[in-house]
C-alpha cells in the first residue's frame, strides 16, 4: 500500500529508528540481527566450553550495585503527594516494603554464586537512569558479567581479551555474508578492523600513564586531561586509535570515580580496575579485583555514604568465608555497534529505550 513506509530506496539510520517494528524487514537490520544473534549464541558457548555456570540474577533490586545513583524506581505508590509527617516518601508502605529498583548489574548477585561455584556468568537486561544522549548509551541494554573465585587483575583481562577475540573471530567465521554486506554498505574496511584486534596483543598501560599520554599530546581535547577525572570518549580514542593503533587495557584508576567494591592499590589512592577500550567506541569492557576484606569494605561503603543495611547481605559474602574474586562486564549493544559498523547504539537493539 502507499502508506507503507519502506520504499525502494536507501532509508536514513534517523527515519528507520521511527519505525523499529518495521526496520528489522531491511537488508541492514536483518544482517544486524543476524551478527547480534551469533554474538549472543557465542557467548554462551564460550562461557559453557570453560566451566563457567550460567545464572540468573534478578531485575528488581534494592542495591545500586554501581553506587552512582542512575537507577529506575519500581513503585505502586501514587507519587502525586508525601505520604508522611516528613514530606517525603514511605516506601514501607509500597509492594516491597522498601525502595526497589530495575538492576544496573548482576554482579553483586553473581559474586554470591561465585563463592560457591567458583566460575559463573550473567547474560541478562540492565537499566541505567542516565540522561546521556549519545550515539553510546541506551537505558536498556544487555549484559554479559562473568564472576570468578580465585581470579586477580591478569587473569581477569586475559579472560576478557580471550573473549572479545572469540566473539569477533565467530562472527568473521560463521556470518561472512553479513560482515560483506556490512563492509560493503556501513563501515569500509570492518573486517580488516576486526581482524586486526584478533591478532593484536592488548597494551595495557596504568591510569596514569594513560593521563601522561593525554597531557603530552597537542590535542584539543573536550575536557582537559588531568589526573583524577574520568576518560572522556576522545581521550579513549586517542589511545586507541592515534597513541597505539590497537585495543588498549587501562588498569589501576583513581578510586574516587571507581564503584565501592573495588580493590585497592596499596597507594590508597587507586583500585584494581581495568577498561578494555577499543578503537572508535572508547570502552567496551570494564571490571576488576572485587574488595574480599569484610573492614576495607566496610569502611569504603560508610565512606561513600551508601545505605549499608541494604548490603549487609552482600558483606555477608565476605563475613562467612571469602576469596579473592575478580570479574567484568561487557556490554553486548557496544560489541554489536563495534562488529557491525554502525554509528549509533540505538541500531545495536531491535526496540532501544533512550531519553526523551
Amino acid at each position: 500500500p502507499e502508506t507503507y513506509p519502506l520504499q525502494k530506496k536507501r532509508h536514513s539510520f534517523e527515519f528507520l529508528r521511527e519505525i523499529p517494528h518495521l526496520r528489522i524487514r531491511t537488508n541492514t537490520f536483518g544482517a544486524i540481527a543476524r551478527v547480534r544473534n551469533k554474538i549472543s549464541y557465542k557467548i554462551h558457548e564460550y562461557f559453557q566450553k570453560n566451566g563457567f555456570f550460567y545464572i540468573n540474577t534478578p531485575i528488581i533490586t534494592s542495591n545500586d550495585g554501581e553506587g552512582a545513583g542512575e537507577m529506575f524506581r519500581v513503585s505502586t505508590l501514587k507519587f502525586n503527594k508525601p505520604n508522611n509527617a516528613l514530606n517525603n516518601i514511605d516506601f514501607k508502605d509500597d509492594f516491597f516494603g522498601k525502595e526497589a529498583f530495575l538492576s544496573v548489574t548482576g554482579q553483586l548477585h553473581g559474586e554470591a554464586y561465585a563463592m560457591a561455584l567458583s566460575k559463573i556468568y550473567t547474560f541478562g537486561p540492565t537499566f541505567r537512569a542516565e540522561n546521556s544522549n549519545t550515539t553510546r548509551h541506551a537505558s536498556e541494554f544487555w549484559m554479559i558479567e562473568p564472576e570468578m573465585a580465585f581470579y586477580k587483575l591478569d587473569d581477569n583481562i586475559t579472560l576478557a581479551e580471550d573473549l572479545l577475540k572469540y566473539l569477533l573471530s565467530s562472527i568473521l567465521n560463521e556470518c561472512s555474508q553479513d560482515m560483506d554486506f556490512l563492509e560493503n554498505y556501513i563501515e569500509k574496511g570492518l573486517i580488516k578492523k576486526l581482524e586486526n584486534v584478533i591478532n593484536s596483543n592488548f597494551e595495557v598501560i596504568t591510569y596514569t600513564k594513560a593521563i601522561e599520554i593525554l597531557e603530552n599530546s597537542k590535542k584539543n581535547f573536550e575536557t582537559r586531561p588531568c589526573w583524577g577525572i574520568d576518560l572522556q570518549t576522545d581521550h579513549e580514542r586517542y589511545l586507541t586509535e592515534e597513541t597505539f593503533k590497537k585495543p588498549v587495557v587501562v588498569i589501576d584508576y583513581p578510586k574516587n570515580f571507581k564503584a565501592f567494591y573495588m580493590k585497592a592499590n596499596k597507594d590508597n589512592k587507586t583500585v584494581k580496575a581495568m577498561d578494555i577500550l577499543v578503537p572508535r567506541i572508547g570502552e567496551i569492557i570494564g571490571g576488576s579485583e572485587r574488595e574480599d576484606d569484610l573492614q576495607k569494605l566496610e569502611n569504603r561503603i560508610k565512606e561513600l555514604n551508601l545505605n549499608i543495611e541494604n548490603l549487609n547481605w552482600y558483606l555477608d559474602l565476605r563475613r562467612f568465608g571469602s576469596t579473592p574474586h575478580s570479574g567484568f562486564g561487557l556490554g553486548l549493544e557496544r560489541l554489536v555497534q563495534y562488529s557491525t559498523g554502525i554509528s549509533n547504539i540505538r541500531d545495536s537493539i531491535p526496540f532501544p529505550r533512550t531519553p526523551k
